[in-house]
């Protein structure tokens, strides 16, 4: 991807610099300099000819020697009778400046500007060098430059750009303000190459409030430049966000992106398709599945139009739609995108591209029940990888997948042991991937009942995770598996603080109404009880039912068993009007499920009875009851269903 630097550099070359000493010299004296240099005898260069547009290195030299002794590189033809013509002080120096200025618009490297910022720094006034700073701060992140040489530009062209705004009455001009957007956006760029990621924010959050001004306050014709830099500073606090674990924040800003590459570039250019896809992925990011389908389709429309059916950006649009489509459990869907995405990579001869297609193939026939096929598959791509490689170990965890679904599970254990004996050795280089390799091998070992290995490898990945700023979202994920695993396991005290930990991060991550964050509650809520403390149950199973009633409506089934636990939370704190409630809506809801569900219909009607006897009882009494111990623990809905399976789901 372009940076923004490229971008941003090429809209401040249109701009003229601020305080510039080109303005400073008189029209007079600019037309008696031009008729002066037409007559010269001597071999020194023009420096004011139009054909030396690219400035060397070795211009400097020349120009300084030049800059040192103007009056010899001038030898007219005078009439001895005519005072010769010199050159004021003031206008020496207007000249000067002048003549560096235009040495420096001239340089195309970051070596040659930085020569040229030098000598400028014994001519100008620092209030003189802002725009100059920031152009090389610029240069230097389009070059890949070291972030902390970038920084002290960036810094300095702040400090000069900010003494304008508050050191004088007059307000900036619009291209001052843009600049000083600018140089928050390189701020903000390069504290994320530093990992300073709150400082990021910082920084780009001022830059995306004046730029908003702006775009309400000025007129069209400069719209599209600062569009230019706002495109820029959208995409880098989507950057930011993500980094932070804020992805759904992070879409926002992707959604804008696409906007002003909507309203700028023409209908259906290949970018807007690319930005459409980058939307996309960002919802898959979230587990969002539904809302991804339409940017994919759309992305996958522009690309076809634009480039083909048989292009290299189609078949990468068919691949995402393959992970939207299994994410939507439409797996038929899956491989038929997948396949036609494989047939295109292999004609580009995208090997790397084409062997991580077929390992999705595998899993989506998997998916679908056929383990055969996914296992011949498999085979078939085994003898592309190299021995000790991580796409072999990935290759092994599938097999292993479909060797359990056949219940074979000794061959299984053995793909999982060859898998992590070949990830034990990437751990340093690679600890991303090789930390989603254990999540996933910890959930097959879970599937054979082998939960201390599954925890150990969980608490492995946890461990790398945490060494990675922008992973934060996924020790999220990975610890509220460790939770529902301690929990699973007995070892409740144990669970609870990989439970709340997790609630927390995924909130931030994914937003407060996310499913993913549902499912945890409700294990955290059943670990509260299972400790004999129902008030904090009830409080997190009503956040739980609230979040799953939103998010995958009131009929499902999650949420039912969120509603049925607060009914029993309520009901271990005494409070049986409000269980005998929640009991109520419960049954009415297995009501409308039909005759699938009479089961669950006839279980929740055995509880409701149940309440009803115990609230009579106590108002009999006059001394109401707590619940007895089965209502407290023992009949807390912990299924399959109410795992934390964003954990599982977390990387598609």
């Amino acid at each position: 991807m372009r940076r923004a630097s490229s971008k941003l550099l090429s809209h401040l070359h249109h701009q003229p610099h601020p305080k510039s000493s080109l303005s400073l010299l008189p029209k007079e004296l600019t037309t008696q300099l031009s008729s002066l240099s037409t007559t010269t005898t001597t071999n020194e260069p023009n420096y004011n000819h139009p054909s030396q547009g690219h400035f060397k290195t070795h211009n400097f030299l020349k120009l300084t020697q030049y800059l040192a002794n103007p009056s010899q590189n001038f030898s007219t033809v005078v009439d001895p009778q005519s005072p010769p013509y010199q050159l004021s002080s003031r206008q020496r120096k207007s000249k000067e400046k002048s003549d560096l200025e235009e040495a420096f618009e001239s340089a195309k490297t970051a070596e040659d500007m930085l020569y040229a910022f030098k000598e400028m720094e014994a001519s100008f006034d620092e209030r003189e060098l802002g725009l100059a700073s920031l152009k090389i701060g610029l240069k230097l992140d389009q070059e890949g430059e070291d972030p902390e040489k970038i920084m002290s530009f960036a810094t300095r062209a702040l400090k000069i750009i900010e003494s304008e705004q508050y050191g004088y009455e007059k307000p900036l001009s619009l291209n001052e303000k843009l600049s000083l957007s600018m140089t928050l956006q390189l701020l903000g760029s390069t504290c994320y190459s530093l990992k300073r990621f709150n400082d990021a924010l910082g920084y780009l959050n001022r830059a995306d409030m004046i730029l908003s001004w702006l775009t309400k306050e000025d007129s069209s014709s400069s719209l599209a430049d600062i569009n230019a830099v706002l495109h820029a500073v959208q995409l880098e606090l989507a950057n930011t966000k993500t980094a932070l674990g804020r992805r759904e924040d992070a879409l926002g800003n992707l959604r804008k992106c696409l906007e002003i590459k909507e309203m700028t570039l023409e209908e259906g250019s290949v970018e807007v398709g690319n930005s459409n896809r980058d939307v996309a992925e960002a919802y898959v990011a979230v587990l969002n599945f539904k809302e991804a389908l339409p940017y994919c389709l759309k992305a996958m429309e522009i690309h076809k139009a634009q480039l083909g059916l048989n292009s290299v950006e189609v078949a990468h649009d068919r691949r995402l739609l393959g992970v939207i489509y299994t994410g939507l459990e439409q797996h038929e869907k899956a491989l038929e995108q997948n396949q036609m995405s494989q047939k295109v990579l292999k004609n580009w001869g995208l090997s790397s591209d084409l062997l991580r297609a077929e390992i999705d193939s595998a899993n989506m026939q998997i998916a679908l029940g056929k383990y055969d096929e996914a296992i011949n598959t498999l085979k078939g791509v085994i003898p592309q990888t190299d021995k000790e490689s991580e796409h072999r170990a990935v290759v092994f965890i599938s097999m292993a997948k479909a060797l359990g679904n056949q219940e074979k599970f000794v061959d299984s254990k053995r793909c999982l042991e060859i898998a992590s004996s070949i990830l034990g050795k990437k751990e340093l280089n690679s600890p991303l991937e090789v930390s989603e390799a254990y999540m996933e091998i910890s959930m097959q070992y879970e599937t054979m009942n082998e939960f201390e290995t599954a925890i150990s490898l969980l608490k492995k990945a946890q461990a790398m995770l945490e060494r990675i700023p922008q992973e934060h979202h996924s020790v999220g994920t990975v610890c509220a598996r460790i939770g529902w695993l301690l929990l699973l396991t007995g070892k409740v005290d144990q669970a609870v603080p990989y439970l709340e930990d997790a609630a927390g991060r995924l909130k931030e991550s994914y937003g407060s109404t996310h499913f993913g964050v549902g499912y945890v509650y409700n294990n955290l809520g059943a670990a509260y009880l299972e400790l004999d403390r129902p008030q904090s149950a009830a409080q997190v199973f009503g956040v739980a039912q609230e979040i799953m009633d939103r998010s995958l409506g009131p009929s499902h089934v999650d949420t039912i068993e969120a509603a049925q636990n607060l009914s029993k939370a309520y009901s271990a704190m005494g409070s049986y009007a409000l269980a005998i409630n929640f009991q109520q809506n419960v049954v009415h809801a297995w009501e409308n499920h039909g005759p699938s569900a009479q089961d669950e219909l006839k279980e929740a009607n055995r509880l409701l009875e149940q309440l009803e006897a115990k609230a009579r009882f106590a108002s009999a009494d006059g001394n109401p009851l707590k619940g007895s111990p089965s209502c407290q623990t023992g009949e807390v809905t912990s299924t399959r269903s109410s795992r934390p399976r964003v954990s599982s789901r977390a990387k598609p």
